[in-house]
């Protein structure tokens, strides 16, 4: 039984060494529920009538409470030299990053109501807005993506996807925060739905759940290396609806506008506007007398 205090020591030595080639982390690292945090109190300030509030802060006091702790979240992920959090230099840096953030939240909302009133116009199982905002997954999961992909394009490190993965981690949904979504999106049900980094889709989209648009193959260079940043997920078009269970795989493919993928297609080449895409099923039944 290991119970000396050196042995526990050369423990701790040999995971700290291993940890030094993780050198893309920042000087103080972030947790998941500081971030779950930061989401909780985004989407409160959004939707105040939808999300209940635990403290009585005036909208003004949520903003300023909202400003500072993600001016913290980016300071934290951001790499530098400073040996304390407070003062650095790079706080000014990250500050104005989320004063930029936070003049998008407006924008944001616009959108998300529009996929909000997607869901209403798509699912006849709902009741209004309200049970959409606050209890439909794929709603949650497209909100996170929103917010995420407001500081994807700033160029804030880790935090984006840190928050697409707690929203993943909540939904079953796997949106990158890179990728590029319209207005009036919806996702119905939503277990399984995956939507890579460069994926691109158009306005007034539905997905059901299992739906993947993902990469066909990634391109290596002459060392064998994965070759990043190329556009690896497939072109999603206007008015498009893609059924449960389909795979869509591709940098190259593109699935025209007013589109309709059946479930279960596997596709890997492009389809012109309008066409209708069904998978190729034999059904075969057997009656007990023929058994």
């Amino acid at each position: 039984m290991m119970n000396t205090s050196d042995q526990l020591q050369h423990i701790v030595h040999q995971l700290a060494q291993a940890e030094t080639a993780v050198s893309d982390l920042g000087q103080y690292p972030i947790t998941r529920d500081a971030v779950r945090r930061f989401i909780r109190e985004a989407e409160s300030l959004l939707f105040p009538r939808c999300f209940s509030q635990t403290t009585k802060t005036s909208p003004v006091e949520g903003l300023g409470q909202l400003l500072w702790r993600l001016t913290s979240l980016i300071h934290r992920v951001t790499p530098h030299d400073c040996p304390e959090p407070e003062p650095c230099p790079q706080l000014d840096s990250a500050s104005k990053t989320a004063d930029l953030f936070m003049r998008s939240l407006p924008d944001i909302q616009r959108v998300a109501l529009t996929d909000a009133q997607a869901a209403y116009e798509g699912d006849p199982a709902a009741r209004g807005l309200m049970e959409i905002i606050t209890t439909y997954p794929g709603f949650h999961a497209i909100l996170v993506y929103r917010l995420a992909h407001i500081l994807h394009l700033q160029g804030v490190p880790l935090l984006p996807r840190i928050m697409t993965e707690v929203a993943h981690s909540e939904t079953g949904i796997d949106i990158h925060p890179g990728a590029k979504i319209g207005e009036y999106f919806f996702i119905d049900h939503g277990t399984g739905v995956v939507i890579g980094e460069t994926t691109q889709i158009g306005d007034r989209v539905t997905l059901y759940q299992g739906v993947t648009l993902g990469a066909l193959n990634f391109p290596h260079d002459q060392n064998g290396q994965i070759i990043r940043g190329t556009k690896r997920h497939p072109t999603i078009e206007d008015d498009v609806v893609i059924y449960s269970g389909a795979t869509i795989l591709g940098g190259s493919t593109v699935i025209g506008r007013q589109s309709v993928i059946g479930g279960n297609v596997w596709l890997t080449r492009s389809v012109p506007p309008f066409s209708k895409v069904t998978a190729n099923a034999t059904i075969s039944l057997r009656t007990r007398e023929e058994s």
